[in-house]
């Protein structure tokens, strides 16, 4: 009994410190003068070469005809990675961390409506009204209502919402996998964005060798060992010992970490409007994912 609860304990922490991790890529990418799209495949490369060194580690071997069965669905979306990692640092360029982080976690929404529509899920009316109140939200955190928006600001909105947009249909392709461990499936996906992602760099993006300090090469490596590999493997490693209500409720210290460090360290602006998206946007998307997620796991325990 003792053990188990130790093991719940650990599964916890590791959970929590991967999602404190995700919360500071966005303050590290404000520090890379690097191309959106470079810095995207350089973290797929880094973050594929980083899981794999763990996976030896565990000794734990890929399965390599779930792979194969899985294939087509799992280069769509690792495409799709690399297009989402692209426009979310596009987003931190162009508005506030809290602003991008806020559009990118109108994921949950977007994928409702993508189940609804490619994977015929029932579009309930507590999902509509849950839609309708987060896009509320995504409306006070716009600026509208201040009337200080700019026009960057509505650039990196767009690009926020395209990066929640390209994550949701992630969601919805890995709903469709079938019988693939989450480690295999991220590599997989991982590298696929990287390889997609790289030739759109190269023929878009410059990079000069005056870019490319020890700072800024640490802070790159940073991305793709720290947000990317450890992360990911923190995040997988705790699932099996965890609830799938703790996993997604703890899923938002990602978000609160960014919103705090962006008005702690960055000294970005955070009003009344903001906190009412807050509320609108993480209280639609907890109020719908939870009761399915509960759903789901009963089901899988019988």
């Amino acid at each position: 009994m003792r053990g188990n609860k130790n093991g719940k304990t650990l599964s916890v922490l590791m959970l929590v410190s991967s999602m404190v991790i995700f919360g500071t890529v966005g303050i590290f990418r404000r520090y890379i003068p690097l191309g959106s799209a470079t810095l995207a495949a350089a973290r797929g490369f880094i973050g594929v070469v980083t899981i794999a060194l763990v996976l030896l580690t565990k000794k734990q071997k890929t399965e390599a005809a779930a792979i194969r069965r899985n294939l087509t669905a799992l280069v769509f979306s690792g495409a799709f990675i690399g297009i989402n990692w692209i426009l979310l640092f596009e987003a931190y360029g162009h508005t506030t961390v809290a602003v991008a982080t806020l559009c990118y976690y109108m994921a949950p929404v977007f994928a409702i409506i993508g189940a609804a529509i490619f994977l015929r899920e029932k579009l309930t009316l507590k999902k509509v009204i849950c839609i309708a109140v987060a896009t509320l939200g995504m409306v006070c955190i716009s600026g509208i209502f201040g009337g200080d928006v700019s026009g960057s600001d509505f650039s990196g909105i767009f690009y926020g919402l395209g990066a929640a947009l390209f994550y949701a249909s992630v969601i919805v392709i890995n709903q469709t996998l079938d019988g693939i461990r989450a480690f295999d499936r991220t590599v997989v996906q991982l590298l696929c964005a990287a390889v997609v992602v790289t030739p759109y760099a190269l023929l878009t993006e410059d990079v000069s060798a005056e870019m490319l300090t020890l700072p800024v090469v640490l802070l790159v490596v940073t991305v793709g060992v720290l947000h990317t590999g450890i992360a990911y493997s923190l995040y997988f490693g705790s699932m099996d010992a965890l609830p799938t209500d703790t996993v997604a409720l703890l899923g938002y210290v990602d978000p609160l970490i960014a919103l705090i460090l962006s008005a702690v360290l960055l000294r970005e602006p955070f009003g009344i409007f903001e906190l009412v998206g807050v509320i609108c946007i993480f209280g639609a998307t907890i109020c719908c994912e939870l009761p399915t997620l509960k759903i789901r796991q009963k089901k899988d325990q019988s």
